[in-house]
């Protein structure tokens, strides 16, 4: 593997490790500046503001990659992210913490930046096993990110930020002197149209046939974002876990997670077909969140996580059905209509769990753990009701599809 592979594949590991990195310690870090004693609300916002700023930003970043240049955009971003991290280490103040939330945001929208540096720098033959080591480098992180944080967490609060400003500190050395611009900067003007997150999604919902799996997505992304944001809120309500134990639990969930979307699915469609697999997945959700919101002992969480990742089977069998929605000409820009659904459900998914958190804590913590089964049933009869036919033309107003049975 050559040195801007490595540059670029450590920069998307340490994306994911700073976006679990807060989360077993961000209730703590607020109660700390802001000395609330409910904080579920805060922990929402953050967490939504966190991907708001992914969501804008990811379209800016990769246009002005194409215009200044992937390696001057990708330097800048994990300089931000380094400045970002000591930012939150000391900030004293909720406004502060904020300011620093919103900066990690915008630098781990560097994410579409890496991969146009991955298409850019590999042939045709190669970009399949790429992108699957770049999937792979995100969960590895995003698997760390949580035990990091608890385990140092536990000794300082603020030593996780420490740590990952020195990581990506270290990074941004090896990117300035190991990565290569791997393409000739446009000259071309920036396509303002194209910087608007909401486009592709506006396009999807003028198209009737594609309306229910972007809802479908949408929920079950939405339901998703139930455990980031209040998982360590709820393992130290009902169980008193420390940091460590936050962290360590939310690692294994990845650990399933990552195993369950690695060797699950396949297998899953060929006994199942695509429609039983996403319903499966569905089912073993729900199975997982009623027990999450009956058992009063830590244990049986870790023993039902192989339960939890069940939920991993829905999204890759969604996906193979969903792209029998439009011809191959289209199938980009679905993908992005996609890509935006579960974005906005990344925002508005921690607003309403963390607002449902603070209502129930203080009678019935599971409880949340049933809201967010309630959003998965919803999915099932959109999931049933789908009709798959390829619309020839999505680019028109008005729906004209030539059905092909499938």
């Amino acid at each position: 593997m050559n040195k801007a592979l490595v540059v670029i594949f450590a920069a998307i590991a340490l994306d994911a490790v700073g976006m679990g990195l807060i989360f077993p310690i961000l209730p703590r870090l607020i109660e700390d500046v802001t000395h609330a004693a409910n904080v579920a609300s805060y922990v929402g916002i953050l967490t939504a503001l966190y991907a708001a700023m992914q969501f804008f930003f990811a379209p800016v970043l990769g246009a002005l990659s194409d215009r200044l240049g992937r390696r001057p955009v990708l330097l800048i971003s994990l300089g931000g992210a380094a400045v970002n991290y000591v930012l939150m280490a000391f900030a004293p103040s909720l406004g502060l913490l904020i300011i620093g939330r919103a900066i990690a945001g915008l630098t781990s929208a560097n994410l579409s930046v890496a991969t146009a540096y991955i298409t850019d720098i590999s042939p045709q033959a190669l970009r399949a096993k790429r992108f699957g080591i770049f999937n792979a480098m995100f969960g590895i992180g995003f698997i760390l990110g949580p035990v990091l944080g608890g385990a140092l967490g536990d000794y300082g609060l603020r030593l996780p930020f420490i740590a990952a400003a020195v990581l990506n500190a270290g990074n941004l050395l090896l990117a300035l002197f190991l990565l290569p611009e791997s393409r000739t900067p446009s000259r071309e003007k920036i396509d303002l149209a194209a910087l608007n997150p909401l486009r592709p999604l506006r396009w999807g919902l003028s198209m009737k046939p594609l309306m229910p799996v972007v809802a479908v997505f949408f929920l079950l992304s939405a339901t998703g974002e139930v455990y980031g944001t209040c998982w360590a809120l709820w393992g130290h309500d009902v169980f008193q876990w420390d940091g460590r134990w936050i962290g360590l639990s939310l690692g294994a969930f990845g650990v399933f997670q990552t195993l369950a979307q690695a060797f699950l699915p396949d297998r899953a469609v060929q006994m199942l077909g695509e429609r039983g697999a996403v319903l499966a997945g569905i089912v073993g959700a729900c199975v997982a969140l009623v027990i999450m919101a009956c058992t009063t002992q830590g244990w049986v969480v870790f023993a039902i996580m192989p339960v939890v990742a069940l939920a991993g089977l829905g999204t890759p069998a969604l996906q193979s059905l969903a792209s029998r929605l439009v011809d191959e000409s289209r199938q980009g820009q679905f993908q992005g209509v996609l890509a935006s659904a579960m974005s906005l459900a990344s925002i508005v998914g921690p607003l309403i769990f963390a607002s449902v958190y603070f209502r129930v804590r203080e009678h019935w913590p599971g409880a949340i753990w049933l809201v967010a089964l309630i959003v998965n049933a919803m999915a099932v009869p959109l999931v049933f009701g789908l009709r798959f036919s390829v619309v020839k033309n999505p680019a028109a107003k008005e729906s004209d599809p030539s059905v092909r049975g499938t």
